[in-house]
């Protein structure tokens, strides 16, 4: 007769206590001593830090057999597989070279990308006196101020050199630069004076009265045609 129709005539609880009961016989079970090496071997190599994957490939074995001799509180979390692998990624980090790149100039973010980790990888192998605030490359050296002379200025202004220009490369401003010109020898608007807005058009008041102007048409006429 078939599986089936055994399984029929046997009740359903005795056929659980029985699955029950061979499933305890497989736990107590006496391993073979060649089971019980790669078992014990596992368990170390991988309580050492060493991924699954390794582990498998140390040991010949695939990684559901690795998985099948560690014990579920052995066993770790995602986020605790995930933190080690980031952490043994940096250890193969070189550490001087990261260092001196970051000395020079470059970000965490830019080392990261460099040698594929996290910027927070990078920030853990540089000296906390070297850290830079916010991960901001190093500012650089302010422009030493020129000491300004004024035959110097004034001979290279008149040869035509622009007073922002000068201004720049001696380190002051525009108006400090200008105030040692003389106005007379100022191109355009001198330091200091603003020239006033020509005057418009004289507009009505609004709802006020009509301007009325004075001359007539005809001397209006005879002015605009004479220009």
């Amino acid at each position: 007769m078939s599986k089936s129709t055994v399984q029929r005539h046997v009740p359903v609880q005795e056929r659980r206590d029985a699955a029950a009961a061979a499933h305890q016989r497989h736990c107590n079970r006496a391993e073979p001593p060649y089971e019980k090496a790669p078992r014990a071997r596992v368990v170390r190599l991988y309580g050492s830090g060493m991924p699954q994957q390794r582990v498998a490939a140390t040991l010949g074995i695939s990684v559901e057999a690795v998985v099948a001799r560690l014990e579920p509180s052995q066993r770790r979390s995602p986020q605790e597989a995930a933190r080690l692998a980031v952490e043994q990624q940096g250890e193969l980090l070189p550490q001087d070279e990261v260092i001196t790149r970051y000395v020079q100039g470059a970000t965490m973010a830019e080392l990261g990308r460099l040698y594929g980790v996290r910027p927070s990888t990078i920030r853990r192998r540089i000296p906390e006196d070297l850290i830079r605030s916010c991960g901001r490359s190093p500012k650089s050296p302010p422009r030493a101020r020129r000491v300004l002379v004024d035959e110097e200025v004034r001979r290279r202004y008149a040869a035509g050199e622009s007073a922002y220009v000068l201004a720049r490369e001696f380190g002051v401003s525009a108006h400090t630069f200008r105030t040692r010109i003389p106005d007379t020898d100022l191109r355009g608007r001198p330091a200091g004076k603003a020239s006033a807005p020509p005057p418009g058009p004289v507009q009505p008041r609004p709802g006020g009265a009509r301007m009325v102007l004075s001359p007539s048409d005809e001397e209006i006429l005879a002015r605009d045609r004479a220009g």
